[in-house]
């Protein structure tokens, strides 16, 4: 094994380049690109510097490391606006909004029909039919007073 370790080349990492962005390809989750990618400037830099394996193992950890957090901070400066930005927090997009109890507050929950779907709310108690302001949301549960 540490034969195989000290004859770490150029090819093998640009291999296991090519085998980790194909894993992202069939498992895509934006995590096997940088390693990919990691590997691919580990190999690219084994063409230019004749180094140990226990170097190009360093420098491929580092590099992996490094990788993935400034994606994430690259990825932030750089995301785009959208026109629907509550789509997959419809409970978030609901805060501010006047709904008419269902079923009135009893013990600080009740229930509020909005559209198709019952929503759990909790507040100072009411009763039924009394107009409530959504003030936070918390999972799947909606924070309520009265107006």
């Amino acid at each position: 094994m540490m034969d195989l370790l000290s004859k770490l080349g150029t090819w093998n990492w640009l291999i296991l380049s090519v085998v980790l962005m194909a894993i992202e390809t069939f498992a895509p989750g934006v995590f096997m690109l940088w390693l990919g990618l990691a590997a691919l400037i580990v190999g690219v830099l084994s063409f230019a510097v004749t180094w140990s394996w226990q170097a190009q193992v360093i420098a491929f950890a580092a590099l992996s490391i490094a990788m993935v957090p400034l994606w994430r901070y690259y990825s932030g400066r750089n995301a785009r606006p959208t026109d629907k930005p509550f789509l997959n927090k419809r409970a978030e997009g609901l805060v501010g909004r006047v709904f008419t109890l269902e079923k009135p507050i009893v013990d600080g929950i009740g229930t509020v029909r909005i559209d198709d779907t019952v929503w759990r709310v909790t507040g100072p108690d009411a009763p039924s039919g009394s107009h409530v302001k959504i003030v936070s949301a918390d999972g799947a549960s909606l924070r309520v007073d009265v107006t």
